[in-house]
């Protein structure tokens, strides 16, 4: 990947390179790690369910801070659906000046013609956002700033010198690579088309139970993509194309802001995190999008750059979570760590790398019909049990044995000499996650 940003603030920072989240999907994700409790805690678990109707007492990071002093400022994608009463400062990116989704006349002129159908048959709400949906990525000559991420960089450049001179908590909420895969020429010229082929475990897990595989609805919801079946393999390509041109485009916006707080003298006195709220599958497995538990959907970038000495820059396999965060700002600050915090503070790890930390990672995905999957992430291992909600009854297991197939392309939960591990691994799994 071309990422020359991230991958210098990366050199900066303790890299976290098995961190992983709660549930690999946007909104349980982020309320997870902003309130720093598990999805079985906050009750989210969907893209519907308001937090604040399920804890409404529960103190969000951006709350906390601003309860200790701080200007707290978010802008994008932040809690997914926004909660504009959680901030000092909440700043709407959605209507910024000259900023579309789409970019090239072409792609606007048919979803305005699909608008104008869609019209004359009545369709409103979510039947005429799916009708009115445009292609699934986007390459236009166009300047950085009419595509939101870039837009949003430049209000928030300007904001870091409104609050330079005070302690502020800020959120820049980039929303890309999420879908659609839309970016400038630029980027997309990054990389070779010709070179770019589909995974080599463009397949689902074998044995693997039907229960833990999805059916990518997310990506077909775009023109251009079936409503069934596999995509053919030249739209995969560009797919996959359009997901590495969002990534750089993105990144090129990191750049700018870590660029801007440099130039405000911010650098020596700020903390500045990055992370993903999931993993994401561009043809793994033979689907595509997220809404699994397998690694690669649980996995995330995690990074931590802290302005003291002390805390040296250097990378850590420990196993940790985004739900670890919270505590681990409060320690970093000097700010009480609220009851409701269910991770563990990082720090010790910020000063020594190699420090002992715990040896599992949980996350857990619903599906539809009551099943639940329960996962733990060994150093060695994934193993994740389908239960059903109303009988707590195991209907299907899994288990990957990372150091042999750390792509987890063979379930091997039937075998006999894995048997002792993946009792093991219940337990724990039953005394951390699903009995908790």
């Amino acid at each position: 990947m071309v990422t020359p940003h991230m991958d210098h603030l990366a050199s900066q920072s303790m890299r976290f390179d098995r961190a992983y989240v709660q549930q690999a999907v946007c909104l349980p994700s982020r309320i997870s790690l902003f309130t720093g409790m598990r999805p079985n805690s906050t009750g989210v678990h969907d893209l519907q369910t308001k937090f604040r109707d399920t804890i409404p007492e529960a103190i969000t990071l951006p709350q906390h801070f601003a309860a200790h002093g701080y200007e707290t400022i978010g802008m994008g994608k932040v809690f997914h659906d926004e909660q504009w009463g959680e901030w000092s400062q909440w700043i709407d990116t959605n209507k910024l000046s000259g900023v579309k989704p789409y970019q090239n006349p072409e792609t606007q002129a048919k979803i305005e013609s699909l608008r104008q159908e869609a019209r004359q048959k009545g369709l409103k709400g979510a039947q005429l956002r799916r009708y009115t949906r445009g292609p699934a990525f986007e390459m236009a000559d166009v300047p950085d700033e009419l595509y939101h991420d870039a837009a949003m960089t430049s209000r928030a450049i300007e904001v870091l010198k409104e609050v330079k001179e005070q302690a502020f908590f800020m959120v820049v909420g980039y929303k890309k690579p999420h879908l659609p895969f839309v970016a400038p020429k630029q980027y997309w010229d990054l990389y070779d088309f010709d070179a770019i082929q589909i995974p080599e475990n463009y397949y689902t897990p074998k044995a693997a139970p039907s229960i833990a595989q999805m059916s990518w609805g997310e990506l077909r919801a775009y023109s251009g993509i079936p409503e069934k079946g596999p995509v053919d393999t030249m739209t995969a390509r560009h797919l996959i194309h359009g997901y590495y041109a969002t990534v750089s485009f993105v990144d090129a916006q990191i750049g700018r802001l870590m660029e801007a707080l440099e130039k405000e003298g911010l650098l020596d006195n700020t903390i500045v995190i990055l992370f993903g709220d999931h993993g994401f599958k561009i043809g793994e497995h033979a689907m595509w999008c997220k809404h699994t538990n397998y690694e690669i959907d649980t996995r995330v970038p995690f990074l931590i750059k802290t302005p003291w000495p002390s805390l040296k820059a250097d990378s850590t396999t420990a196993l940790v979570e985004l739900l670890d965060l919270y505590p681990t700002l409060c320690d970093l600050t000097a700010l009480p760590t609220p009851d409701q915090c269910e991770g563990s503070s990082l720090l010790p790890l910020l000063k020594d790398s190699q420090a002992p930390w715990t040896d599992f990672a949980y996350s857990q995905y619903p599906r539809h019909g009551g099943v639940v999957g329960y996962s733990v992430k060994s150093p060695s291992a994934r193993y994740t049990e389908w239960r059903s909600k109303k009988t707590n009854a195991i209907i299907a297991r899994e288990y990957y044995d990372h150091h042999i197939d750390p792509d987890e392309n063979n379930n091997v939960a039937d075998k006999r000499e894995y048997q002792s591990e993946m009792t093991r691994l219940s337990v724990t799994l039953n005394k951390n996650l699903i009995n908790k």
